[in-house]
């Protein structure tokens, strides 16, 4: 097969599953019944869980300065966000509670994941980028249209608004990151 035909498929077929994972995320959480604040905590917390699991393999498996530079940043903020979540849920006594969402989102991260670790070298970095960027985008949405309305409790609904802005700092940083890869 041509190689050039060859690279057009795979940027299609990557480009495909991410699209699949940002509209399926938005539209469980959006299909869903009002999520708990149980739920929204748990929502949450798997949300960060999942990009620092995407981080860790691009640790593992990018040479990319600047691809790790975004990982380690993701590591590190995503860390960040679940422990306020944490310290937040044990103030409030609440724990937690699995859900459709938060299953969904293991689900789909599980398929990234296996996609993630069948590429190497730059095929690699532009999947992992191109991930970051939708990954982002599907989190934002879900934020803003679904866990900060339905939040009952004011302190995280706070919470959730708080975080906002850092992730649409990691989006334009990833979208920055990405533009070395569409050249």
């Amino acid at each position: 097969m041509n190689m050039n035909l060859t690279k057009t498929i795979t940027a299609w077929a990557s480009a495909a599953m991410l699209c699949s994972v940002m509209f399926s995320t938005s539209a469980v959480a959006q299909g869903t019944s009002k999520l708990t604040d149980p739920e929204i905590a748990s929502v949450a917390v798997t949300a960060n869980q999942v990009d620092i699991s995407y981080a860790e393999v691009a640790q593992k498996k990018s040479k990319n300065a600047d691809v790790l530079k975004f990982a380690q940043t993701m590591s590190n903020d995503h860390k960040a966000i679940i422990a306020k979540a944490a310290a937040l849920c044990k103030k409030l006594g609440v724990t937690p509670k699995d859900n459709s969402v938060s299953k969904k989102l293991n689900s789909d991260a599980a398929k990234t994941r296996k996609m993630l670790n069948s590429k190497s070298g730059e095929a690699f970095n532009k999947a992992y980028i191109d991930n970051e960027v939708a990954y982002h985008k599907a989190v934002i949405s879900v934020v803003e249209g679904v866990l900060v309305p339905q939040a009952q409790n004011a302190e995280l609904k706070q919470l959730l608004q708080s975080v906002v802005p850092a992730l649409k700092e990691h989006l334009m940083h990833a979208e920055m990151v990405q533009k070395e890869f569409t050249k």
